[in-house]
């Protein structure tokens, strides 16, 4: 991006982000701070009592609220590591930023010109397709790909029906193949880029590169890359996010590639959800849906989410980053809706 685009991106970044960004920013040590009291956050205890009661009957195995920098509220195994599942694209989204500032990935480049194909083949059309497309889930390539839902499947478009950049789909062959763009491009593999990129800058306590596996199979070229996690690591990448990609002073993901990553690119009412920006799920005002259920989450919030009820929420506006974990590990266990649980976390603001 050049200097005009970080300029304009200032100019877009939602009023609620620059709020955030000009408050005192806080960071954990070498593990959490926790208030003794939530009410020190600004959370209504009693509230909190309605959120615990609802959570120890809804699959979640894990929660954290941090507010101001520390955990105002946890609850279950907050350091057993969950797989991430769909989370894992917003992480290779942020970890992108380092790469398209030092020109070593080009947005602009099509799969023609990175010699990107499948199995299958790729047609002239979907090698037009640009990273760009693909961060934003556009590049209309609707080859099979790895690690897909039966929903992924039964919503996806049929093959050559639309052109590339013109179509949004939440589809896991362009966040798959992110992530061979991301390894030919940087010369890293994907696990070892992110504990030397994000995990060690920020100090998480659990993750290490053995945690990650790739999923490799018939339907496509490009693999998957899930990773394990536990809520207390993944809080701390929120709170990176939360404050623009700055970690106690260190600029570890770029401030502009925050701000162009996590705004409204696309309406996700395919989904039922409320928008998509770089691989983030965004929460925009007066679209079809909101991005959760029942829970008013100011505009400029977003999220990281992943099957089977996985959660990570930044919400800028009120300096908080919410995480829900589940042990999707169980055959068959997956969280309930968490619509009700955020808009519980959200009416326990005092100051709402």
């Amino acid at each position: 991006m050049n200097k005009l685009t970080y300029i304009l991106i200032a100019f877009l970044l939602p009023l609620s982000q620059q709020l955030s960004a000009q408050h005192k920013m806080v960071f954990p040590g070498k593990t959490w701070e926790i208030v003794k009291d939530p009410e020190e956050s600004g959370l209504s205890k009693d509230k909190l009592l309605e959120v615990k009661k609802l959570v120890e009957k809804d699959n979640t195995s894990a929660l954290m609220i941090v507010v101001n920098g520390k955990v105002a509220y946890q609850w279950g195994e907050v350091d057993r590591k969950y797989n991430t599942h769909s989370m894992r694209k917003s992480v290779l989204s942020a970890m992108y930023g380092k790469y398209v500032r030092e020109g070593i990935i080009d947005l602009e480049a099509t799969m023609a010109d990175l010699g990107i194909d499948d199995n299958e083949g790729l047609s002239e059309e979907e090698k037009k397709a640009t990273v760009r497309d693909l961060l934003k889930a556009r590049s209309g390539v609707y080859h099979p790909a790895l690690y897909e839902s039966s929903g992924m499947k039964r919503r996806k478009p049929a093959r050559f029906s639309v052109r590339a950049g013109t179509h949004w789909y939440y589809n896991n062959w362009d966040f798959n193949v992110l992530g061979t763009i991301f390894e030919q491009k940087t010369g890293k593999r994907f696990f070892e880029a992110l504990n030397e990129d994000i995990a060690q800058p920020i100090g998480m306590e659990d993750y290490g590169p053995a945690d990650g596996t790739y999923i490799s199979g018939k339907e496509s070229r490009h693999r998957a890359y899930p990773f394990n996690i536990t809520a207390k690591d993944l809080a701390r990448f929120g709170l990176l996010m939360l404050h623009m990609g700055n970690w106690n002073g260190k600029q570890v993901i770029d401030s502009a590639w925050v701000a162009e990553s996590t705004r409204y690119h696309s309406d996700a009412t395919l989904y039922g959800s409320s928008g998509y920006g770089y691989m983030w799920w965004v929460a925009r005002d007066f679209n079809k849906y909101p991005l959760y259920k029942g829970a008013d989450l100011p505009e400029g919030s977003y999220a990281a989410q992943g099957a089977g009820g996985h959660h990570l929420i930044i919400i800028p506006a009120y300096d908080m980053v919410v995480v829900r974990r589940v042990n999707t590990d169980i055959p068959g266990n997956r969280g309930k809706d968490f619509g009700p649980v955020l808009k519980l976390i959200l009416e326990a603001r005092m100051d709402k």
